[in-house]
Parts: structure tokens; C-alpha cells; sequence
């Protein structure tokens, strides 16, 4: 059988499989018995947590007993009572405290003895009768009680003798002062009996599957349910009675049930250990005898006699030496890829360039397949030129760095192509200028000059829309008409370049036929003088219907759609204009009418690229220029000057710095003489007559908008909402959001 390269390797790679699944399983019999001797130990715990839960309710149970049966039995405070009673009475005490004892006994089989020193006397009460203490075998321990402060309630696993008896048992002891709690007439004791307290606990506790070791805080046993069999058995838990002081050892007697788990362990660990020989016998073999065709690889690559240092065969690391020679191959492929698309984007562009140029000498069917650009039409096919232009280029460079830039020019460059496309067109388009993209569009047979028309501006509308929807690109764009060669295309060039010298007067985001803009005749630029005059003369005189006059102009630009040069001229030949009939009244207009004063201004015309942005311009301008000349004739007519001061209040009361120092600064004269013409004309001071205006507006923006009051405020001309909300309520009579609460409306618009 022969075996290919992936089969090999496959193999080689079989034994490491084997491996690892063999790992695992010994793994997974370790953690079975890890997770089964964790369970023990765990049920190990909760017995043995139970025994001493028991050991320490039995305990508590017997002190309760004994301190309940102190507290209610009043016999017993009779009996610590003063001596000198008559011995038949003190009979009946000691009987009824004797019974009282017994009782206790026969109710709780861990009590093994119990009795009542009486400090007046020196006299031990037990259940046998009293008797005096210097007979009493238990008065050591007495006498440690008398003295003990201990915390510990219960005492460690003592010897105890009854009185009267010589036999000694284990016991432990707790003891009170009488009468309760802290008396000091007497001492009550009570015994447990160890042997009874150990059979509770063999009760509770099977030796055949566990032991348990009880020792007490000096750490001596105090009970063992291990036989003496000398082996040492592992601990797993240590519970330690908080009552008696005892600490519970427990763990597994039956250790054989952990003997076939580590049997099967040694069992696995010795399949794996053989498993890992194996494999790596296996892969030594494999290895050797797959290496062979990289050795004959690597003697193919020292027959070449690579001279590139990168390329040295390193010691030791024969897959190295191949990786760089792939590389060094893929490195040399991409710089040639690159290399060539970037000649073949020159060459393209070159010769775009040609063919708008007219050179038919350097266009040939050849060079353009080679350079895969717009095929050549054959019979009787026409071309036409569509050219798009970005709107305020500048803007435009600066909203989007370089990198997007490209990326923005390029998208738009395939967009046009593929619109072309599937419009039934034949389009290349490359990026002229910075600003100005060319779409060459290829007709495969002679249109009808209204069919051409309408298939060439849809798609320079498509166009104009997706990347204005898509890329937030406005664009103008001017389509030039279908010439039946490529020798004749500059001219459908230079028609489209013309068409976009209209924007101004057709918009921004428009789309011109060449040849559609109205060139203006001689009799229309006699019309344009003549109302230019009118404007001049009605400003010379102080007429506000010049600014009627100057938006006429502009609605004459833009119904007969002349171009760009002529709108900046019209418009530059007004300024003149205004500059002979008022330049010599005043050093203010002087310096704003000649030269170094208009290039400002004449710099902000020509960065506009609509309209309304130019009339815009035109109209602040001549606005100061007319408050200017207003203010200079203040002693001919202040009414005009009033007018225009209340004009400018009405289009600036939002401005917070609006004030009479504003005022006399703005129109040239003093704020003394401004306040006294406002009196005179409108009977109301000037602050008075600003602040209804701020108020009316106010009124309306709370009652027609959701805007908060401090953006209100701002746009009333108060710098915060706590000045505005204190002059609004003064004025109208509640505060601003009051107003808005109550649905209040303006009284006037």
C-alpha cells in the first residue's frame, strides 16, 4: 500500500493519541477516587458531627435537669439555710431534698452521682445521707470548685468513689454555686458517668466501617473504639465539642476499600508508562522514515546555491530553511504584483489623460485592452464626458484625513463604473484633480440626442444620490454631449467643465447638461446695472428697500442660471459701486470699502459654493456697511439711525453682550445720545424695550418647544437659568416652569 504525505503524518501523529487517551483515563480513575474518598470523608463528617451533637444535647440536657430541679425544689435553700433548726425538721428538708436527687438519677441514666455541699457546716448531702466533708472522699475535688473560675463548665474525665463504697468509676463533673446563680452558701455537684456516656456513642457509631478516637485538650484519650491492633489509621476529621472539651477523631476502618482503586491505579499508571515507550519507539521510526522527502528538498535548495545570507541553511532546523525560501519567493510574487498594479494604475491614468487631451497618436486599441480600460467601439459608437466635482473641497479635506480621503475617492471612482454599468453603459472614470472626478462613458451605438440625454443624466442622478445617501458627499455634476469619436472628447470636456461653472445659481447637489445655462445677453446685463443703481440709491438714501433690492438680484441669478464669474462680478461691481457714492463720507467706510478692506470679504464669496451661502455674505456685508453709513447721517435723520438700531436689536437680543456701550460702539455714536433716541422714538428705555423682546421670545419657546429653561434662558441672551427665571417672572407674572405647567401661551406672536 502507498501511502501519501498526509497519511504519514497522520500515523506519525497516532501513538501521541494513544497517549493521551490513556492519560486521561488514569486521570479520570484518579479523580473518581479522589471525588470517592472526598464523599467519604464528607459521610464520615456528618456522623461524626452528629455524635457530638448528641454527646453535647445529652450534656445540656443533664444540666438543665439538675438546674431546673435547684431553682423550683425550695427545700434545697432551706437545707443551705442557717443551722440550729430541730433535727425533725431538718429530717424532713434532707428527706425532701434526698427524694428530689434520686429523682434526678432514675429521669437521667448519664447522671452517676450527685450531691449538695453546705458551706454553714461543712456537711455533704448525698443520696445516701449526710456526712461530714472531712469523710467525704470527693473533697479534693470540693475544694477545686471553691477556687475554680474556669470558663469551661464541665470537668475533664476524672477518678470518682462514692462514699461508702470502694469501688472508683470515670467520671466528669460540673458543679454550681448555691443558691443560684451566684450564691455562696453551697455547692451543688453533679457526676456523668464516662461508661454510660461511652456506650451512647458506640451506640451511635459502627466499628466495622469507622473509627473514633475521643481526647481531651491536654490531648490524653479519653475513648477509642480502635482496637489495639497496632496499625496506624489515617484521620479525616477532628470535630472538637465546644460543651465538654473534647475533640472527636474519626476515619475509615475499612481500609480494603481503597485497596482494588490504587490496584486498578498502578494498573493504568503501568498501561500508560508502556503506552508512552511505545509511541515514542513508533514516532522515532515514523519520523525517520517521513523525513526523507524534506531531505530531498533540502538538497534541491542547496543545489541552487541560494547567495541571499537570509537563506544559509541554520544548523539543526531544516523546516527554517524552507519556510525562508517560500518566503523570500512570496515576498519577491507580492513586490512584483504590486509593482505591476501600480505601473498598470500610472499607465491607465495616462492614458485617460491622453484621450481627454485629443493625442490619437498615443491611443491605440492595443494599449488600451493591455491596460483593461474602456474598450474601443466599433460601427458607429459614440462617447460622452460626465464630470463631478466636489462641493466645498475644503471642508471636505478637513472632516476626513488622508487615508479616507483615498478610500472615499476610490469608492466613488468604482461606484461611477458599476452604475455605468448597470445603466448598459461603458464607463471609466479616474480622479482628474483633487476635487474633480472624470467619467469617460462609451455609447455602443449612435443614440438619438433626447435618448442620450436622459440615459446619461440618470446616471449622474443615481450617482449623485448614492454618494450623497451612502458617503455624505455632496457633488456637482456636468455631463458634456456624445461625440462620435475619441479624437473629439476634450470637446464634450470642456462642455461638461462649463456646465459646473453654474453652481452657484443651480445649487450644490445639481446635475447640468452642457449647453443648458442661459448665457446672459447684453439687454439682461443692462438689467442687472440698472438694478444695481436702484439698490445704490435707495441705500444712498437710507431706504430699507435696498435689502429687497439686493434679494431680487439674487432671484434673477438664480432663475436665469448664469455662471459663477459673472454672479462674483455682478456682485463686485455693487461694492464699487457703493464705494464711489459713499466712500467719502466717513474714514469707517472708507477703510471698509477699498481694497484691503473688501479682500476679506471677497475671500468669503469665493470659498462659498452655493447661493444662498454667497447672498448670505453679500447681506451681513452690506448690512455693516449700512449701519455704518447710518450712523454717520445721525444728524440728518435719526429716524433711520433709530430704525436701524431697533432692526439690529430685533436680529441680536439674544446676544448676552447686548448693551448701549454695544450699541454706541456698533452705530459710532454715544450710548448717552442712543439711549435719548430710543426714549424719543419707542417712549420706553432701552433695557426695558430689550427685555420684551427676550420675554415675547421666551414665552414663545417654553410654549411651542421641550428645551429646558437654562437652554432657553441661553437663548434669550442670559448667561443662567436664575437671572432669566427672576426677570420672566417679574415680567409675566409666574416663573418659566410655572408657565409651561399651567399650558400658558404668548399673548402675541
Amino acid at each position: 500500500m502507498k501511502w501519501n504525505w498526509s497519511s504519514r503524518m497522520m500515523f506519525s501523529y497516532f501513538p501521541i493519541f494513544l497517549l493521551t487517551i490513556s492519560i486521561l483515563i488514569f486521570l479520570s480513575f484518579l479523580i473518581v477516587g479522589e471525588m470517592s474518598r472526598n464523599e467519604t470523608a464528607k459521610a464520615n463528617r456528618l456522623s461524626t458531627e452528629y455524635v457530638v451533637d448528641a454527646v453535647d444535647k445529652a450534656l445540656a440536657s443533664l444540666q438543665l435537669a439538675v438546674l431546673q430541679e435547684v431553682e423550683t425544689n425550695r427545700k434545697v435553700a432551706d437545707f443551705l439555710g442557717p443551722a440550729g433548726l430541730e433535727p425533725k425538721d431538718e429530717g424532713n428538708i434532707m428527706f425532701d431534698v434526698v427524694h428530689g436527687l434520686r429523682g434526678l438519677l432514675y429521669r437521667n441514666e448519664l447522671i452517676d452521682s450527685i450531691y449538695i455541699y453546705r458551706k454553714s457546716d461543712d456537711q455533704v448531702l448525698t443520696v445516701n445521707g449526710l456526712v461530714p466533708i472531712a469523710e467525704f472522699p470527693d473533697r479534693d475535688f470540693l475544694g477545686q470548685a471553691k477556687l475554680s473560675e474556669s470558663e469551661r463548665e464541665w470537668s475533664s474525665v476524672r477518678d470518682f468513689r462514692a462514699y461508702g463504697s470502694d469501688e472508683t468509676v470515670r467520671v466528669m463533673s460540673i458543679s454550681k454555686q448555691l443558691p443560684l446563680p451566684f450564691g455562696s452558701e453551697g455547692i451543688i455537684v453533679v457526676n456523668a458517668s464516662m461508661y454510660r456516656i461511652e456506650g451512647m456513642i458506640k451506640a451511635m457509631t459502627n466499628s466495622k466501617l469507622s473509627f473514633m478516637r475521643v481526647v481531651d485538650e491536654q490531648g490524653e484519650l479519653v475513648f477509642s473504639l480502635q482496637q489495639d491492633s497496632g496499625e496506624s489509621r489515617d484521620v479525616l476529621n477532628r470535630i472538637t465539642s465546644q460543651r465538654a472539651g473534647w475533640t472527636f477523631e474519626s476515619g475509615i476502618a475499612a481500609g480494603e476499600l481503597y485497596g482494588w482503586m490504587t490496584v486498578v491505579t498502578y494498573i493504568w499508571i503501568g498501561i500508560g508508562v508502556a503506552t508512552v515507550v511505545a509511541g515514542t519507539a513508533y514516532i522515532l521510526y515514523i519520523t525517520r522514515k517521513n523525513y526523507r522527502p524534506i531531505k530531498v528538498m533540502l538538497n534541491r535548495l542547496e543545489a541552487l546555491q541560494l547567495r541571499d545570507e537570509t537563506l544559509q541553511r541554520p544548523s539543526g532546523n531544516e523546516l527554517v530553511l524552507i519556510d525562508q525560501a517560500l518566503e523570500a519567493l512570496i515576498a519577491q510574487t507580492v513586490d512584483y504584483r504590486e509593482q505591476y498594479d501600480e505601473n498598470l494604475l500610472v499607465q491607465r491614468r495616462q492614458l485617460f489623460l491622453d484621450l481627454l487631451e485629443g493625442e490619437p497618436s498615443a491611443v491605440t486599441a492595443d494599449r488600451m485592452e493591455r491596460l483593461q480600460a474602456l474598450p474601443l467601439s466599433r460601427g458607429s459608437g459614440h462617447y460622452a464626458f460626465i464630470s463631478a466635482e466636489i462641493n466645498q473641497y475644503a471642508a471636505f479635506r478637513d472632516k476626513f484625513g488622508n487615508e479616507d480621503q483615498n478610500v472615499l475617492k476610490l469608492t466613488m471612482m468604482n461606484v461611477f463604473q458599476e452604475m455605468a454599468a448597470e445603466e448598459g453603459l461603458r464607463g471609466w472614470a479616474e480622479w482628474m484633480s483633487g476635487s474633480k472626478l472624470g467619467l469617460i462613458v462609451s455609447l455602443e451605438e449612435e443614440p438619438a440626442s433626447a435618448t442620450d440625454g436622459v440615459a446619461l443624466r440618470q446616471l449622474a442622478e443615481r450617482c449623485l444620490r448614492w454618494t450623497s445617501d451612502n458617503l455624505g458627499v455632496s457633488l456637482a455634476i456636468g455631463i458634456g454631449p456624445s461625440v462620435p469619436k475619441l479624437e473629439e472628447l476634450p470637446q464634450s470636456r470642456s462642455a461638461a467643465d462649463t456646465a459646473l461653472r453654474h453652481k452657484l445659481a443651480l445649487g450644490q447637489d445639481m446635475i447640468v447638461l452642457a449647453g443648458n445655462p442661459a448665457e446672459p445677453s447684453s439687454s439682461k446685463s443692462y438689467r442687472y446695472l440698472k438694478m444695481i443703481g436702484d439698490l445704490v440709491r435707495e441705500f444712498r438714501l437710507a431706504d430699507e428697500g435696498w435689502r429687497s433690492r439686493l434679494e431680487d438680484i439674487f432671484s434673477v441669478f438664480r432663475a436665469e442660471g448664469i455662471s459663477d464669474e459673472e454672479i462674483r462680478m455682478v456682485l463686485r461691481l455693487l461694492v464699487q459701486m457703493l464705494g464711489r457714492e459713499l466712500g467719502e463720507l466717513s474714514d469707517g467706510l472708507r477703510r471698509m470699502m477699498n481694497e484691503p478692506g473688501s479682500a476679506v470679504y471677497y475671500a468669503e464669496l469665493e470659498a462659498e459654493t452655493s447661493l444662498d451661502g454667497v447672498k448670505a455674505v453679500m447681506l451681513g456685508w452690506l448690512s455693516e456697511i449700512y449701519r455704518i453709513y447710518v450712523s454717520a447721517n445721525e444728524s440728518k435723520s435719526y429716524r433711520a439711525m433709530i430704525s436701524e438700531m431697533k432692526k439690529y436689536i430685533e436680529e441680536n437680543f439674544e446676544n448676552q453682550d447686548l448693551s448701549l456701550k454695544h450699541l454706541s460702539d456698533k452705530f459710532q455714536i454715544s450710548g448717552k445720545y442712543a439711549s435719548h433716541l430710543f426714549k424719543e422714538e419707542f417712549d420706553m428705555k432701552f433695557v426695558d424695550f430689550l427685555t420684551q423682546l427676550r420675554m415675547q421670545r421666551a414665552e414663545f419657546l417654553l410654549a411651542g418647544t421641550s428645551d429646558n429653561v437654562q437652554d432657553i434662558a441661553q437663548k434669550v441672551g442670559y448667561a443662567n437659568s436664575i437671572t432669566f427665571g427672576r426677570v420672566f417672572k417679574r415680567i409675566v407674572g409666574v416663573t418659566p416652569g410655572d408657565y409651561r405647567k399651567l399650558g400658558m401661551r404668548p399673548e402675541s406672536p
